[in-house]
């Protein structure tokens, strides 16, 4: 904002504006709410607005208020037509505008959204900075099939981040690699509400469904000799798929499109279904997904 020909008050007020907004969304999101002592539904709108702001300040969102009476330049240098308006600044541009949002499921719902495509950093984002090499060693230790040393390591970390999605996620993973599936479950509960849109958070009660859903069988070893004896039998294919798919994610995709590839149609397509809920588990990002969906369309249109 140019300050040549402003007067003293103008030139403090801009100066004022940047020092309590344009530099503080250097590393956090500000939440610049225009408001005003006469406007009814600023009335409204601001007790929200004020709860909104306090349960993401520790994800690095601060809320400033601008008086559209008190603070006029500021009000007519973002044009300002009407009461209340709402924008979120960060690196100093507006990145959002937010006025449209009345309820507190939208405001959080679109903070969240935003939270995970910038580089905000709040005290929530910096204590996962500082464990975050310690989720990558449990992360490591449970790809390498040890889930329980894997379940040790993410319990630790839960004593240092409770309420962090990455932990209680690998957790959760961690737990029902190891067949635990009721403690998954638990480990998961301990989450706040709003967690529960974490991608991560999202793919383990995917993985918990399919837990849930799969044929409890304690020993593997009949499913595995029916299938080595006759590949053709679908119904112990699908089975021994079905068993596999919470903790051999390749064993279970394997058999799942050589099923396909034998017969699309079986039961009413059901190997294609369940794989496509494996997919929907691992997460449909995920490379290992891509690769498998490159077999599948080889099956179904090569």
């Amino acid at each position: 904002m140019a300050t040549l020909g402003m007067s003293a008050a103008e030139r403090e007020a801009i100066e004022a504006f940047r020092r309590d907004v344009v530099e503080p969304s250097m590393t956090s999101l500000v939440i610049l709410y225009f408001t005003a002592s006469w406007c009814g539904p600023c009335k409204q709108l601001g007790p929200l607005i004020d709860k909104v702001a306090a349960a993401f300040a520790n994800k690095g969102v601060l809320l400033k208020k601008v008086d559209v009476d008190t603070d006029k330049l500021i009000a007519a240098q973002f044009r300002i037509q009407s009461v209340p308006t709402v924008y979120a600044l960060f690196q100093g541009q507006l990145v959002a505008d937010l006025t449209q949002f009345r309820s507190e499921t939208q405001l959080t719902q679109t903070l969240d959204q935003i939270l995970r495509q910038l580089p905000v950093q709040g005290e929530a984002q910096q204590a996962h900075a500082e464990i975050e090499p310690l989720i990558a060693m449990g992360e490591e230790v449970l790809a390498g099939g040890d889930a329980a040393r894997a379940v040790s390591i993410f319990t630790q970390l839960l004593e240092m981040a409770p309420e962090d999605p990455a932990v209680v996620a690998g957790l959760a993973r961690a737990l029902l690699a190891d067949g635990r599936v009721d403690e998954a479950e638990e480990a998961l509960a301990l989450l706040p509400a709003d967690a529960g849109k974490d991608a991560g958070v999202q793919q383990v009660r995917a993985a918990l469904a399919l837990a849930r859903e799969a044929p409890q069988v304690d020993d593997l070893a009949p499913l595995r000799a029916r299938v080595a004896a006759d590949p053709e039998d679908q119904e112990a294919a699908y089975e021994l798929a079905g068993a596999l798919m919470a903790t051999d994610r390749d064993g279970a995709a394997d058999l799942l499109l050589a099923s396909i590839e034998r017969d699309r149609t079986w039961n009413e397509g059901a190997a294609r279904q369940r794989l496509l809920k494996l997919f929907e588990a691992v997460g449909l990002e995920d490379p290992w997904v891509s690769a498998q969906r490159r077999r599948l369309s080889a099956i179904l249109f090569g």
